[in-house]
Formats: C-alpha cells, structure tokens, sequence
C-alpha cells in the first residue's frame, strides 16, 4: 500500500544566489547557478520517501528534457510515478534567487502542471493512500480538481496551500480546509489568510475544520493546535544556506512522525529536524536527511 501520494506541480528548479535581491531597476551579481528538481508536493514526497515512507505521485511534466530529468530523480528516490502523466509541451519551472542569508524569492511558470485533470485512474490511484498531501498550482482552476479527487478518496488529507493558494483567500479553500487531518502554513501565510495573529489564525482554521494546524515559525521553530491543545516546538540551531524546500522537508518530517504514531510535539520536532537539514544546503532536495539520521538524531 502507498502510505502516502502527492498531489501537487512538478517543476525544475533554476536557483541563482545573488549579492542580494534586488529592488526595481538594480543590477546585482549572480555567483552561482543549479538547476533543481523541485516543486512544493513533490520535495514533501521524495523526503518521505528518503525518510522510508511509501509514496507515491499524481502530477504531470512535459515532453521535454526537464520532464525526463524530474521523472528520472522521483525514480531515482524511489517514489511510485504511475500518477505522473507525461504531457505534450514544456515542464513548470520557477527561477529562485537566494540571497547570502539563505533567505529566497521565486518566480514559477506552470508549463504542462496546470493542465491536470480529473481521470479514472488518478482518481483510483488517490484511493489506495492512507494520506494524500496537497500543495498549491499557480491555474485559478486546478483547486477544483484536487477537491474532487478528495471527494473520491478516503484518505486523510495533509494540505499545505503555500502563498499562491493562500493569496486566493479562506473562502476559496475552506473546502479542502475543512476536510483535512492537517495544515500546513508558514506564519506570513497564516496571517494573510485569516487576518489575525498566527495562534488565533490557527484556532479559526480548526473551527473551519482542520484537525491539526502547524505553523512554521523559521528560526523560531513551530507552532502546532487543535481544538484542545497547543503546542511550541523550538528550532535546532543551523547555519542557514537556502531555505528554499524549508516548509516542504517540515512537511516530511511532522507526516513521518503522524505516520508512526507519534505525539504532536515529537511531529513538531521531526518536522523542525528535516527542515534544518533542508536548510542546510542549497536547493530543496540536496540536504534531505535519511531514515537513519533520524533513528540518531
């Protein structure tokens, strides 16, 4: 059984760390140059994967070179791609610039991603996870299929919006929201979404419905509530690189720990060690710990 299938965008990575991100009209330098795979779902779901978890994918990537090369590294870490549908055009990419403090910014092209459709058999597929954890697309409509795929499955839903999804607004994802064991959302984006502070943001999500609410707090660790507990998790301390992928190997690590039965606080810390790994090195999937650093940890 697949213990956890992603749902999300598949895209290439063109990372620049620059002097500085720049303001209009400023020219700054650039020192180095990768390029990635990545995309928010798909980093969660090959870190689950390193981390022994079951996974697999339900996404698309175009016919192109960047669609081999992402097809081939979810091969390569040993995720199930049967729900990945090569598409005709060109793969999603974003180009993220990193500043000397790890600190990013992203630009994403959705390519073939936005064209992803409900089907017989990612509807099928869906149905044989225990989780199905959801990240944003940047198409008004793609929203709606995720919705009516979890409409079909019984899986406990994971959903991290991320700013795209968050920037539509509560109304718009109250749906998903409403149904899901657990959310993930990083302080800025949960004080746009609910315009309060991000603890009572997090008790107005589960009144909306969410079980669990996590809130990433950067250097200030995480915030985990539901409708009877709170709980504080302080970070590990790190020298930061990049943290593009952070809220991603978070993901991973508090799913792992809900996988195996563990309390909220010791999800927290799970998910507060991957992320510091993550951090760690530059792209979202470079410093991505394996099982057995978290047997040591």
């Amino acid at each position: 059984m697949v213990e956890v299938i992603g749902i999300g965008a598949l895209n290439i990575d063109k990372l620049y760390l620059v002097e500085l991100i720049g303001a209009a009209g400023e020219e700054v330098g650039v020192y180095s140059v990768s390029e990635q795979p990545g995309g928010s779902a798909a980093n969660t779901i090959a870190a689950l994967t390193r981390l022994g978890i079951k996974t697999g994918f339900i996404g698309r990537v175009g016919d192109d070179a960047d669609g081999a090369y992402l097809r081939s590294e979810m091969v390569k870490e040993g995720v199930d791609t049967r729900g990945i549908e090569v598409a005709r055009g060109r793969t999603g990419s974003a180009i993220v610039l990193v500043d000397p403090g790890g600190e990013r910014s992203m630009y994403v092209h959705p390519g073939v991603n936005d064209a992803i459709s409900l089907t017989p058999d990612n509807i099928s597929y869906a149905k044989s996870a225990r989780y199905l954890h959801l990240s944003s697309f940047v198409g008004e409509n793609v929203i709606d299929v995720q919705s009516k795929i979890l409409d079909r499955s019984k899986a406990e839903i994971s959903f991290a919006p991320g700013m795209l999804y968050v920037r539509r607004g509560l109304d718009a994802l109250k749906e998903i929201i409403s149904n899901a064991r657990v959310v993930f959302l990083n302080r800025d984006e949960i004080e746009m979404l609910t315009k309060s502070g991000y603890r009572e943001g997090a008790g107005e999500l589960n009144e909306v419905g969410a079980e669990i609410v996590v809130v990433t707090l950067g250097g200030d660790g995480c915030y985990i509530r539901t409708s009877d507990a709170e709980v504080s998790i302080p970070s590990f301390a790190v020298r930061v690189v990049d943290t593009t992928g952070a809220g991603d190997a978070f993901c991973a690590g508090f799913l792992y720990g809900l996988l195996n039965d563990e309390p909220l606080g010791v999800c927290g810390r799970l998910g507060n060690f991957v992320a510091a790994k993550c951090i760690g090195a530059v792209g979202a999937r470079e410093g991505l710990p394996r099982k057995i650093e978290i047997a040591e940890k």
